[in-house]
């Protein structure tokens, strides 16, 4: 299993436009949360992004953080990850096509390359798949 490449790090400048693009005014508190879930978080939660907001930028609301993460959610920046079984939603800057490997270990969440999952399903005969979303669960192996 081998993680995904992450999205390289974006100046301030390259956010703003990138918010700009999507129809989202760039204000410093949107600037500063897409600079952590865009370029250095790894499938925060939404706690995890207001700690640190608060250790890096104290005055973000835990409000702002929430709507932020549900606009660049809408906008198409980002990915919810639903965790079920431990009601957790995680973000995920990475936007393309992917499967998750879910440490329950570490509780972090991997990004898998589809390329790496084969599948065989013959429910395509009787349905119009538009999305499928896989989250392996266990705990990583040891080299």
């Amino acid at each position: 299993m081998h993680p995904m490449k992450r999205k390289e790090s974006m100046t301030v400048d390259k956010i703003k436009q990138v918010l700009v693009a999507s129809g989202a005014k760039p204000t410093a508190q949107r600037v500063a949360i897409c600079k952590y879930v865009l370029c250095d978080g790894d499938h925060p939660t939404a706690e995890v992004v207001k700690v640190w907001a608060d250790q890096n930028f104290p005055m973000v609301s835990r409000a702002t953080v929430y709507n932020t993460l549900n606009l660049l959610v809408a906008k198409g920046l980002l990915k919810e990850v639903k965790l079920p079984h431990t009601n957790k939603v995680m973000y995920d800057c990475n936007i393309d096509h992917h499967y998750h490997f879910y440490n329950s270990a570490t509780d972090a969440l991997v990004d898998i390359d589809p390329k790496e999952v084969v599948m065989k399903s013959n429910v395509t005969e009787k349905y119009d798949i538009s999305k499928i979303e896989i989250t392996f669960h266990g705990k990583q192996r040891k080299k």
